[in-house]
């Protein structure tokens, strides 16, 4: 082993790839620190968070903080020289933060102070971005808001989706990373502050799911593929079923006409169109509530529903719209 010796916190499956890279590249990995195991599902049955199962593997010793307090004894019985985080899920307080002599960084799913909080890469889709990147900071006690000490650009792709776009953020992040923490430890780190409007991803509520007939082709869409890792975009028909939309496309000489939120046309064993304000949007994987995903034209199908019948009611009341 060589190099700085690491405290890695992280927490779901996404910083895994993260601390396996940090451990194959050879750095000093004392322990790691994950949110507590936490009950899920319908059989509220405890389980514990990805970076747990990967630390095990690693044979690192993992640590699993519920409070403030626990975290601090934690991160000064690991004696770290450096702290690393990658969507822990919780802000580190100063006290916990002056504990290893190189302090701590962050790499961030956005090029900061742009998307700032819990949800960046969704937000960036969300909001049609062209481009995006990684960001590795120096943790303060804001809000992703301390000094930038490397950065990488990457174009999005128009048809990217949530899960495409974290698997090639989480790439280009892995070497951002390991670069950053070699020139902190051999003191060539230059941090510079963020420059640039500041805005915000919070986690996204369930209420920012819903399609509504009144939205743009490129809202609808956005919401299908920034919301892909869940919650998944939906729409309630006019009989009061909430449908998932698992997968759509925006295809080149959409058909025109129809009444936003009507069925405007059907593609056998493919799919259908859906009107929205501005143009139509073709589904083509549909996951009604409480059942499994189905091809979109078998779901109409079933429903008993073809070109001209409403499929998309208003929103439920206060949702939908809101950002």
């Amino acid at each position: 082993m060589s190099g700085p010796r690491l405290v890695f916190l992280g927490t779901p499956s996404v910083a895994c790839p993260f601390l396996e890279t940090l451990a194959s590249a050879g750095f000093g990995v004392a322990g790691v620190i994950a949110q507590p195991d936490r009950p899920v599902g319908r059989g509220m049955k405890m389980c514990c968070p990805p970076v747990k199962n990967s630390a095990l593997a690693l044979d690192l010793p993992v640590f699993q903080p519920a409070s403030g307090a626990e975290l601090r004894a934690a991160v000064a019985e690991l004696k770290p020289d450096l702290g690393v985080v990658v969507a822990y899920g919780r802000l580190i307080k100063k006290e916990v933060l002056a504990l290893p002599s190189l302090g701590f960084i962050n790499l961030h799913f956005s090029l900061l102070p742009k998307y700032r909080g819990a949800a960046p890469v969704q937000w960036t889709l969300l909001n049609g971005e062209k481009e995006t990147g990684v960001t590795v900071f120096r943790l303060d006690e804001g809000m992703d808001t301390g000094p930038v000490v490397a950065s990488a650009r990457t174009p999005v792709d128009p048809a990217e989706d949530a899960p495409a776009l974290f698997a090639r953020l989480t790439e280009l992040g892995r070497g951002l990373l390991v670069s950053a923490v070699r020139d902190i430890a051999e003191g060539r780190a230059s941090p510079v502050p963020q420059a640039g409007e500041p805005s915000q991803a919070p986690k996204i509520k369930p209420a920012l799911s819903f399609l509504s007939p009144s939205m743009t082709v490129a809202e609808a869409f956005n919401r299908v593929r920034g919301l892909a890792c869940g919650p998944r975009a939906r729409f309630v028909t006019p009989g009061g079923l909430t449908v998932q939309v698992t997968r759509a496309s925006r295809p080149a000489g959409t058909p025109a006409g129809g009444t936003p939120g009507s069925v405007v046309r059907v593609e056998a064993g493919r799919g259908f169109f859906v009107r929205f304000s501005d143009g139509s949007l073709f589904f083509e994987e549909l996951k009604p509530e409480g059942r499994k995903a189905v091809g979109a034209a078998d779901f109409l199908n079933g429903a008993r529903l073809g070109p001209g019948d409403a499929l998309l009611a208003a929103p439920p009341a206060g949702e939908g719209l809101e950002k």
